[in-house]
């Protein structure tokens, strides 16, 4: 079965009997929408995912409905592309949504939460676990519906100009980071800024910054982090992994027929696989490289992450006694990753770290 067949007969129900495909083809509107990403397309591999989205959105339905993909800066700064959905200037956009976690701290747990889950748990508790549903009730009261499309798997803990050894060592330091672990860095004495990802290189450069954090290997290579800031750490506490969202102009998606809101999901579904295979083939080859050019691993020592997740802890406690959305949603996740990691612990996690062992071995 070709590609292009396979897609159209997932994306009505995963068998060719349940709909005709040329009874969809004779009935199926003619619709054109607008997205813009967050990412620019330099970071071809995340940004690649609204491309991949929108294409098989297009092969799904014989080309009629066309999303025209936008990278951040054609049509909105990236950090507003939400902003544009919910005001309905385009009827789409591709973001991590932990970005405007200001305006209901809930939106952490699209992306991710801190000490969370790593990508094969989340995409569970998504998928199986009644995660998407329950992160679009509270969209809903923001006018926009969401969909996970690009999983970037656990990432670095970042770039940083000077060694970070105690916690002392956080104190006072500029740090880009986005989402909620910024409010946590914040408590422990670091000063977290916000920025696009074309903006983070240049403020590096010039020293408004003391270290970055973005995604990982193949990302920060290309991004050229490794050429200013020497000592690269890990893991990346705050994202065992990162999801990205397409979202919806609630208004436009309720208006779809339900075979092309289908349509939607399944092509987000293609998405979300195919960035995350994409970061675990390239990744191991940039940090090969990074290394062989000078950056120095590091691991974040255990008294910064004991610390760090003790000030987690008690972020995550204040803000649901603060919001009775995040603390609806925070029980569904913790429940569902201490049954995750209860599995891991007696299966995955054994397996991986004998094969880790091995390795070393040779």
């Amino acid at each position: 079965m070709k590609r292009r067949d396979f897609i159209k007969t997932a994306a009505i129900g995963g068998t060719a009997s349940a709909i005709a495909m040329p009874a969809i083809a004779q009935s199926a509107p003619e619709v054109k929408w607008r997205l813009t990403s967050s990412f620019p397309k330099s970071l071809d591999t995340i940004f690649g995912g609204a491309d991949t989205f929108a294409r098989a959105v297009s092969e799904s339905t014989d080309g009629k409905f066309q999303i025209q993909v936008f990278a951040a800066g054609e049509i909105v700064p990236g950090l507003q592309a939400l902003d544009a959905v919910q005001a309905g200037t385009v009827e789409a956009c591709q973001s991590a949504l932990y970005y405007y976690w200001g305006k209901n701290p809930t939106m952490v747990f699209a992306t991710t939460m801190p000490f969370g889950m790593n990508a094969r748990q989340q995409n569970a508790w998504f998928y199986q676990g009644g995660g998407i549903d329950l992160l679009n009730e509270v969209f809903a009261k923001m006018n926009f519906y969401a969909l996970p499309a690009a999983n970037t798997g656990t990432q670095m803990g970042g770039w940083f100009r000077k060694e970070i050894k105690t916690i002392e060592d956080l104190k006072g330091l500029k740090f880009r980071i986005g989402g909620y672990a910024g409010k946590i860095l914040q408590n422990m004495g670091a000063v977290p800024q916000q920025l696009a990802p074309a903006d983070i290189y240049p403020a590096l450069e010039k020293g408004a910054l003391d270290a970055v954090e973005f995604i990982g290997p193949y990302d920060d290579e290309k991004l050229g982090f490794n050429k200013v800031a020497p000592f690269y750490y890990y893991p990346g506490w705050w994202d065992g992994c990162a999801t990205g969202h397409v979202c919806f102009n609630l208004q436009k998606y309720n208006e779809l027929p339900k075979a092309y809101q289908k349509v939607l999901h399944n092509a987000a579904m293609i998405a979300n696989l195919d960035v995350q295979s994409k970061y675990d083939f390239k990744n191991p080859q940039a940090l090969k490289r990074l290394v062989a050019a000078g950056t120095q691993l590091r691991a974040f020592s255990p008294e910064i992450l004991d610390a760090s997740y003790k000030a987690t802890q008690e972020a995550l406690a204040e803000t649901a006694s603060q919001n009775a959305d995040f603390k609806r949603v925070l029980d569904s996740y913790v429940a569902f990753r201490n049954d995750q990691y209860l599995w891991w612990q007696v299966a995955e996690y054994p397996f991986d770290n004998y094969m880790i062992r091995a390795r070393s071995r040779g």
